[in-house]
């Protein structure tokens, strides 16, 4: 919103030595985003003044048509004589009143005038256009003063008040009033203090059933109408000076009397009128809901299909006019204009005005009003406003006749505690600040502890009582508020989950992993390409209502794909080498659907209410997911480069769990997307936790990664829930260790884990650790037979062992490996 500080002055009495810059600092003082002051006119200088054509002579023989005037400038240019000047422009004849400079003046841009030859003559000035001082962008031809224009040699810079501030104001969606000059100076005016003489304050006629016919069919959408005729307006009536400045500075274009005056009153009180030729409406004005299918052309000559939505104004023969956006291309005022002048100004409710313009892809300065509420007490002043102003400038007569329509509607009144701002601010501001600042934004206020603060109408964002709280705190100044640094209670650092998942990551990260962060979202088709079987849980997954992107509507549920692609665009950028982890969320449906409840916005939800919505809301475990390709260990001096394997993505599982401090037990098993004899399914107890291994070669071509690229996924919930607790450092024993090897040949289908949880379980307290150093299978020990040696710690936290309670110990484990898995020493 543009407000020239000329136009503010109307209403506001600002301090004489006020400059803009002074205004905006108020303003943004009290809570306005004003992001600039221009300056204009600040480079002309005089003499510049009004010219009258006495003479145009044509001149011949140059690529364009060139024109010698003379024109009467008064006694400006000190002799009174007529002033011989070139010029290139076609629109004005002889009698025209235009706008002169003289020699020794100066235009925007430094652009010094001085008498000067040019084709064959000797220009002594120049005749101006309104971008040559700074108007506008209009260049097709110079200024041609409307008739009554003062006499030649009047200063022009003071008549076509070229030098003022015009302050730009972001207006934010809850400040909707202030897309007007009225709300911008009732903002100055309680800034400065002064009073403030509002433009609506005017006197009106009450409906007196004899307008223009109107019928409202939906007063939901149209709640208050008021409609008044003008006649005998003078067509050919031209816009004021004043008037057309006025426009330019905020930024419209002027284009006709009427409808120059229609936008300068939605300037000016922040309610958009529309103007109607009436010999062109046929029967009453309705305002209702568009039948779909409906076609209207609008003002910019587009034909629009209409929606069930679209609020519309119609006549006899259908929709006239979008309502609160644009009007009708039928009903539109001509270019020769019209004598009879049908004046609307309505309330729109803000949802279907937003709607619509959306939908039809078509802003106006309307909507952009309409959408942020305006002011619905203020439709007759306005109206009121305009046939003034047609009256006394297009000499036209207004009909006594006025129509106006209004649901009844009752003053919203808030409740609030006096001290209620003070607590909010932490600060002090006390009963009669708090009344006083509510009373100078137009709020009527009674009570004494307990305030009953009615809103005025044209602040239709003040709904709540921290509306008005945040009123009285930007009016004392946001920059009083007392800095307080917020005191967090003790004790209340990481939760254990929070801790977890960091150790996880920097333990993954200390085995040379690099995290990698992915979106939620997945398709269908990505379930496809892991080889997932219809029936597969995974495949039930959450469906977004409203997705960032179609192609991905759901929620995941599992890690993979996003790790997946993220290998794949790092493989295709030249890095072969990779190692991913991710940590995060996935989303698994309950089995029935609740339907999560509508939540007040009034009051806090009850605890009940809390655990509907959590209760309607997706099963999201925590895991952890690996993905690998390449070499684990590059190649050098010391050897070759050692491919990252199945046993990577296991040993990263063990890793996490050990962060938990649980053991895996890791079995053999068929998981898609993994390759059916290179799967591990990986187990806490006897609960399976996650899966790991190398992933089916139908898996790494549908996703593009590389051949042998391996993974690992893990519920790190089912693996805490497992029994895991905190980590601890380990203790560090005093006494020696004695390490006895054992060979134990079992069937090639026994898993090496079972044998190893029976040595375990036979050893018993002494035994430290257990690693499996080797794998043999041969004739040697029989068709279907394998041999696992093991190497067995033992060591006593209270002394050094001896030799027998070492053997003894070995003996016991082997004995539970004999009972519990058929196993028998090598060579025995």
């Amino acid at each position: 919103m543009r407000v020239p500080l000329s136009w503010l002055r109307e209403y506001v009495d600002l301090p004489a030595g006020a400059t803009g810059r002074d205004v905006q600092a108020k303003l943004i003082s009290a809570g306005l985003e004003v992001e600039t002051v221009d300056q204009l006119g600040a480079g002309i200088k005089g003499p510049l003044v009004v010219g009258q054509v006495l003479t145009i002579e044509e001149l011949e023989g140059f690529k364009k048509p060139i024109r010698f005037c003379t024109v009467d400038v008064g006694d400006a240019n000190g002799t009174g004589e007529p002033q011989e000047i070139v010029c290139g422009a076609r629109n004005f004849a002889v009698g025209d009143r235009v706008v002169v400079i003289l020699p020794g003046g100066v235009l925007p841009g430094d652009f010094q005038i001085a008498a000067r030859k040019t084709y064959g003559r000797v220009s002594h000035g120049m005749i101006c256009s309104a971008r040559e001082l700074g108007m506008g962008d209009d260049h097709d031809g110079i200024i041609v003063l409307p008739p009554g224009a003062p006499a030649p040699g009047t200063d022009a810079i003071e008549l076509l008040e070229l030098v003022d501030e015009v302050l730009d104001i972001a207006v934010t969606p809850d400040r909707g009033y202030c897309l007007s000059i009225r709300g911008v100076a009732r903002e100055a005016a309680i800034a400065y203090g002064v009073p403030l003489r509002d433009p609506a304050l005017i006197d009106v006629p009450a409906h007196n059933g004899e307008g223009y016919p109107v019928a409202i069919a939906d007063p939901e959408g149209c709640d208050r109408f008021t409609a008044r005729t003008v006649t005998g307006v003078d067509p050919e009536a031209l816009s004021p000076v004043w008037l057309q400045r006025r426009l330019q500075k905020v930024g419209m274009r002027p284009i006709s009397l009427t409808v120059d005056i229609a936008n300068y009153v939605m300037f000016e009180l922040g309610l958009p009128l529309h103007t109607y030729d009436r010999t062109r409406v046929r029967g009453a004005i309705g305002v209702r809901r568009a039948t779909p299918g409906e076609k209207l052309t609008t003002l910019d000559g587009v034909e629009r299909t209409l929606d069930a939505e679209d609020l519309v104004i119609t006549d006899d023969t259908g929709p006239i006019g979008l309502a609160g956006v644009m009007g009708g291309e039928n009903t539109e005022i001509a270019d020769g204009g019209s004598a009879d002048i049908l004046i609307e100004a309505g309330h729109f409710a803000p949802i279907p005005i937003a709607r619509t313009s959306r939908r039809h892809k078509l802003g106006s300065e309307a909507s952009r009003r309409y959408e942020r509420g305006t002011d619905p007490l203020a439709t007759s002043a306005a109206a009121q406003r305009a046939v003034d102003l047609l009256v006394l400038l297009g000499g036209g007569t207004a009909e006594p006749g006025v129509t106006e329509i209004a649901a009844p509607v009752s003053p919203r009144t808030i409740a609030m505690r006096a001290d209620h701002p003070d607590r909010v601010a932490g600060a002090d501001y006390g009963r009669e600040t708090v009344v006083r600042r509510l009373q100078e934004i137009g709020c009527d206020v009674t009570g004494s502890d307990e305030l009953a603060v009615t809103v005025p109408s044209w602040r239709p964002d003040l709904s709540y009582i921290n509306d008005l709280a945040e009123e009285v705190i930007r009016l004392e100044g946001y920059e009083n508020l007392p800095s307080t640094l917020p005191q967090p209670p003790a004790g209340r650092g990481l939760t254990p989950g929070q801790l977890l998942r960091r150790r996880v990551g920097r333990a993954l990260a200390g085995a040379g992993y690099v995290e990698a962060l992915s979106y939620p979202f997945i398709s269908s088709d990505v379930l496809d390409q892991l080889g997932l079987d219809a029936d597969d849980d995974r495949r039930r997954m959450v469906r977004l209502a409203n997705p960032l992107d179609d192609t991905e509507p759901h929620l995941r549920t599992t890690l993979l794909p996003g790790l997946l692609g993220t290998l794949r665009r790092n493989h295709g950028r030249g890095a072969n080498d990779l190692a991913l982890f991710e940590t995060g969320l996935v989303f698994l449906p309950a089995e029935r659907q609740v339907l999560p409840p509508r939540l007040p916005v009034d009051r806090r939800p009850t605890d009940e209410e809390i655990a509907g919505l959590v209760a309607a809301l997706p099963d999201q475990p925590h895991r952890v997911g690996v993905v690998l390709a390449g070499a684990r260990e590059q190649a050098g001096w010391w050897g070759e480069a050692q491919p990252a394997t199945w046993a990577d993505a296991v040993e990263a599982a063990r890793t996490v769990a050990r962060q938990a401090g649980v053991a895996l037990t890791v079995r053999a098993g068929q998981y898609a997307p993994f390759h059916p004899g290179r799967c591990a399914v990986l187990l806490a107890g006897e609960q399976i936790v996650g899966h790991a291994g190398e992933l089916h070669p139908r898996v790494t071509k549908a996703f593009g990664v590389p051949e042998r690229t391996c993974a690992m996924e893990i519920d790190l919930d089912l693996v805490v829930a497992a029994g895991g607790e905190t980590a601890t450092g380990p203790r560090v024993s005093t006494f020696p260790v004695a390490t006895q090897d054992v060979a134990l040949v079992v069937d090639a289908d026994v898993p090496a884990a079972e044998v190893e949880a029976a040595l375990r379980a036979g050893a018993g307290e002494l035994l430290e650790s257990v690693r499996l150093f080797d794998i043999f299978a041969g004739p040697q020990i029989g068709a279907g037979r394998k041999s696992l040696a093991y190497a067995l710690r033992f060591r006593a936290p209270d002394r050094t062992l001896t030799a027998e309670e070492a053997s003894a110990a070995r003996d016991a484990a082997v004995a539970s490996a004999a009972t519990r898995t058929q196993a028998t020493l090598r060579g025995a």
